[in-house]
């Protein structure tokens, strides 16, 4: 289930700098006449080139074990589930108009990335991803932008009995029926977030994790697109190897052969194992300051999330996110302490497998403090780093906002036509990304209000 992006949250992109930060702008709505196949994924980012997965197999294996065998309520799973046979996938509802480019997209990934026997079409086991309006979506689930539910075929039918024990994950052994809800009047950069990760829970797994920095499964969103980790998964998930069915001791049990010999480049040694699982206050605090409006509430709760991670002696991406966090809702001020802690996260971000992604996302928010205090060089060393990334990840909103920061850094050396041209090339992204042209001019003079003008 897929929950509100930190992105989306980080608008207030000079919110640690000892200056007050600038107005933060308001969003323009969504326009839907906009999505045109121009601005669609592949258009954008061409052939799909995702990082390669790169953490030990003993690692994948245990990550795989937690995130299959339990739910993001904490909820246990008894047995492994999963389709057998082919799987067709249909879409109904109000789709908007780059959904069948961006799930013919996402079908063509997962058939050649991860062997799997999907098509869009009829089969007997079925997958409906259903586009609803997100007003009512929010009436049923505040806190979820998409979700996946088993043994329904439509939101209709999903509304009739929201409760009933038939939608309980831990009832189901072998998948038949299953139900993507994804929003139908967003920008299409979520709405091919919500495609990949609700699509491959019901292909597999169903957690989400903090502490795996390379997958879409991890509700710090910094990931929008499936990563090599993520196919790995699936093409591991759906071996012929383990059957629906299977306790978590038999699959535990056959993952190091599997592991072995689909990806043998994981043999090697590797760090020791991540320690799990996460404490569930941990978990609370730091989603609870994503979802809060109060950044003095938020900011309390990222010092209680950071000071467990602390406590524990993590290394890895929870306590990475935890001084990202602590730094995104810093009060005024507080400006050199949240650049530290944005440094230190950074730090960590680059030491763990699969990190480039998510510490692209901490160097937006560096590069913005850079500029809002004048440190144009350091801005281009910055958006330098993080813009490849952002384009692998093919994230349209991180690396639009790059690209303003980095021309607002040019316009400052008096490379304006430089400047000019990044702006240009930069728009698509950032109408995919955050939604109209209104919008996406909306994030350009936000960045531009950043910068010091004497």
């Amino acid at each position: 289930m897929k929950g509100p992006a930190i992105l989306a949250l980080a608008l207030a992109l000079g919110a640690c700098a000892a200056a007050p930060p600038p107005p933060v702008a308001t969003r323009a709505p969504v326009d839907l006449a906009a999505q045109r196949p121009e601005i669609s994924s592949r258009a954008l980012f061409g052939a799909p080139n995702p990082f390669p997965p790169q953490r030990h197999n003993a690692q994948i294996a245990q990550d795989i074990l937690e995130l299959g065998f339990r739910l993001e309520s904490g909820r246990d799973l008894p047995v492994f589930s999963r389709f057998e046979g082919p799987v067709g996938l249909r879409l109904q509802g109000q789709i908007p108009p780059l959904g069948v480019i961006e799930t013919d997209r996402l079908i063509e990934r997962m058939r050649r990335e991860a062997g799997l026997d999907i098509r869009r079409g009829n089969a007997p086991s079925m997958i409906t991803v259903e586009f609803v309006p997100r007003a009512p979506m929010r009436q049923l689930v505040p806190s979820a932008a998409c979700f996946v539910v088993p043994n329904v075929e439509s939101w209709a039918e999903f509304l009739a009995a929201p409760r009933s024990s038939d939608l309980d994950w831990t009832r189901v052994a072998q998948r038949e029926t299953v139900l993507v809800i994804v929003p139908a009047d967003t920008t299409v950069q979520e709405m091919r977030d919500c495609l990949h990760e609700e699509v491959a829970q019901a292909m597999g797994p169903l957690n989400d994790l903090f502490r795996i920095g390379e997958t879409v499964m991890n509700d710090d969103n910094f990931q929008t697109a499936l990563t090599g980790f993520d196919m790995l998964v699936l093409r591991v998930w759906n071996d012929p190897a383990l059957r629906p069915g299977m306790t978590r001791e038999q699959v535990a049990a056959r993952l190091p052969a599997i592991l072995a010999r689909l990806n043998p480049r994981g043999q090697r040694a590797g760090p020791p194992l991540d320690p799990v699982p996460t404490p569930r206050a941990w978990t609370v605090a730091v989603e609870t300051a994503l979802g809060t409006p109060r950044r003095s509430r938020a900011h309390a709760l990222a010092q209680d999330a950071l000071g467990i991670a602390v406590r524990a002696g993590w290394r890895d991406e929870r306590l990475a996110l935890a001084l990202f966090l602590s730094a995104r809702f810093a009060p005024e001020g507080d400006g050199q302490r949240a650049v530290a802690a944005l440094t230190q996260a950074a730090q960590l971000y680059g030491a763990r497998a699969g990190g480039d992604v998510p510490r692209a996302h901490v160097e937006l928010h560096l590069a913005a403090q850079a500029l809002a205090s004048g440190q144009t060089d350091l801005v281009l060393r910055l958006t330098d780093s993080a813009m490849p990334p952002a384009r692998r990840s093919e994230n349209g909103a991180l690396l639009s906002s790059l690209m303003l920061l980095r021309a607002e850094a040019l316009e400052q050396l008096d490379r304006e036509a430089e400047a000019a041209r990044l702006r240009r090339q930069a728009a698509p992204f950032a109408v995919f990304g955050f939604g109209s042209e209104a919008a996406a001019i909306d994030r350009r003079n936000e960045i531009a209000a950043l910068v010091r003008r004497d």
